[in-house]
């Protein structure tokens, strides 16, 4: 049915696509408005009789501010909660295995594109909404995100329950070095950067000066996972863009000053089809590829992460085009 051009949802639509949107609704509304929620609630508080609730927090804060960089705090009953099925199955989301990992070494995935908000990563690495504690027994994933995240009162804590730790040097060391075997820790190259390149059909990967995470997998003998997602850009429409335009000058601009980009999407909304922040129903493929064996180096020379680097990048490459004919034939793959 359409209204003054705008495409209404129909009335009588079954109870599982209602709860599959009111999911992704959910993880939308907490990426984007959480956090500052949060943080501007905490602040009113200090101003009315119950001043004792940020006050405490922020004690709880200093106490545990380095939770996020030393493991987290991962809960498996959040990770198993039933609506992150109906999350996956929303778009759908699926996990397609190509080898076995080995539980006693510890792995890097590079998660490739980062898409607008890594619906594919957040599916089949901070839930278990794709199964993969069955697919990769053995093996714990911990998807790592922005410092900045951890600052939010309260939204710290909820995405430190689907495993979710800091991106940072620390964070990393420590989840290689502490953290025992088993361990997979789920980085997403591109960042924000590549965020402003997800449009629909095309993939444009932030990665050839990428190779800070190519050193730390040789300093710890951590192999490599190249992780590609068909899909991920497709679920969005973002208002074009191209290097050297206004509108990307001024993002870029945004990007240095906020620490994360903005990119100007459209998608659909929970009754309508025609506008909103949410994604549209299309599928996602999260290809996770074969490890690369890394042999650990103390000291890696220049020229060691440039060859490392090299064979993921050729890896990865290779693990796009040994599916794209099924999951993205059209689909236009470019590494900058």
């Amino acid at each position: 049915m359409k209204i003054l051009g705008i495409e209404f949802a129909p009335l009588m639509i079954p109870i599982e696509r209602r709860l599959q949107t009111a999911s992704v609704f959910y993880y939308c509304t907490n990426f984007l408005f959480f956090g500052f929620a949060m943080l501007f609630l905490n602040f009113y508080l200090l101003f009315t009789s119950y001043f004792f609730i940020p006050l405490s927090y922020l004690i709880w804060y200093i106490y545990d501010r380095k939770r996020s960089s030393q493991g987290g705090r991962r809960s498996d009953w959040f990770r198993r909660l039933p609506m992150w099925k109906y999350f996956a199955d929303y778009f759908p989301i699926k996990m397609v295995k190509t080898a076995d990992l080995d539980p006693n070494k510890n792995y890097i995935f590079g998660y490739h594109p980062h898409g607008i908000f890594c619906y594919g990563a957040f599916a089949c690495f901070g839930t278990e909404a794709t199964n993969f504690s069955e697919q990769y027994p053995g093996i714990t994933a911990r998807i790592l995100t922005l410092e900045g995240q951890f600052m939010f009162p309260f939204h710290r804590e909820h995405i430190m329950c689907s495993g979710v730790c800091a991106a940072s040097k620390e964070s990393i060391e420590w989840n290689l070095t502490r953290e025992g075997k088993g361990n997979a820790l789920v980085l997403v190259v591109g960042g924000a950067a590549e965020a402003l390149d997800a449009h629909p059909g095309s993939v444009t990967l932030v990665l050839k000066r990428r190779k800070g995470f190519v050193k730390l997998a040789l300093k710890h003998g951590a192999s490599l996972v190249p992780v590609f997602a068909f899909g991920e850009n497709d679920i969005f429409e973002q208002v074009k863009n191209p290097h050297g335009s206004f509108l990307r000058n001024i993002q870029e601009k945004l990007k240095v000053f906020l620490g994360f980009s903005t990119p100007l999407i459209r998608g659909r909304g929970i009754f309508q089809y025609s506008f909103g922040v949410l994604p549209y129903r299309k599928p996602i493929h999260v290809i996770i590829g074969q490890p690369i064996d890394v042999e650990k180096i103390s000291e890696p020379t220049q020229e060691d992460v440039d060859k490392l680097h090299q064979l993921y990048v050729d890896k990865l490459t290779d693990l796009f085009n040994e599916h794209k004919v099924k999951y993205g034939p059209d689909l236009n793959f470019i590494i900058s």
